[in-house]
């Protein structure tokens, strides 16, 4: 991971706001361009998924094996530790037992000791035409409740189109959506599920899904970050 100082207040703060935050540069051009060319390495994920045969959309992602890539683990590692503060407060908020440990390494033990041990940190890529539906990374009983997606690919440069949408589920309401204006190296930190937010006369939840818009032209590669593990 680079050397970025993150302002973890200012994280919160967005996400307990919009159930969303924003990261600029968190990995360099280097970086992405590593991580791009890393795909074709199959020896390097334990699965491949063809989003158009299971009617997630059209495109296509790769799960990365243990070990991770150094890159992987130590964004992983780093970002965990930054939001699980945020991930305890959340919990305490919605009423939730789940606590989260301080360290990814401790969180981890816990997913592989409920049977969840399979990585689940991926990289996808659309080409013209593809889309990625609304949903929710949800692998078994356990889930961190935020995760992070990293572009590693430069909008109007590399591709168009292809942008990443967040919607955002209350009760008695109907859905509101949201672009996410990411750049090369950028990343988003979003709610896999449920978020808190405050209501007229007491705290709620609000139910979050995400996705990518049709790719126009060009290639589209996305890091995806999920803290927790798959059954």
């Amino acid at each position: 991971m680079t050397s970025l100082k993150i302002n973890w207040q200012q994280i919160e703060d967005s996400l307990n706001e919009e159930g969303y935050a924003q990261l600029s540069s968190i990995l360099s051009p280097q970086q992405c361009a590593a991580s791009i060319a890393g795909y074709e390495k199959e020896e390097a994920y334990r699965k491949r998924i063809v989003m158009q045969r299971h009617g997630y959309g059209q495109g296509e992602y790769r799960y990365f094996n243990y070990p991770l890539p150094e890159l992987v683990t130590g964004l992983r590692r780093g970002i965990y530790a930054g939001l699980a503060p945020i991930a305890n407060r959340w919990a305490e908020t919605l009423g939730n037992e789940a606590l989260y440990p301080d360290q990814l390494e401790d969180y981890t033990k816990i997913c592989h000791d409920a049977g969840q041990t399979k990585p689940t940190p991926l990289i996808l890529k659309y080409g013209p035409g593809d889309y990625n539906r609304l949903h929710q990374d949800l692998y078994g009983d356990h889930s961190f409740p935020l995760q992070m997606a990293i572009l590693l690919s430069e909008p109007g440069q590399d591709f168009d189109g292809g942008e990443f949408i967040l919607t955002e589920q209350r009760a008695r309401m109907q859905s509101r959506a949201t672009v996410v204006p990411l750049k090369k190296g950028d990343a988003v930190i979003f709610a896999v599920n449920d978020r808190p937010f405050q209501g007229i006369k007491r705290m709620s939840r609000a139910k979050m899904r995400h996705g990518v818009s049709k790719l126009l032209r060009g290639d589209r590669f996305t890091l995806g970050i999920i803290f927790h593990d798959a059954a």
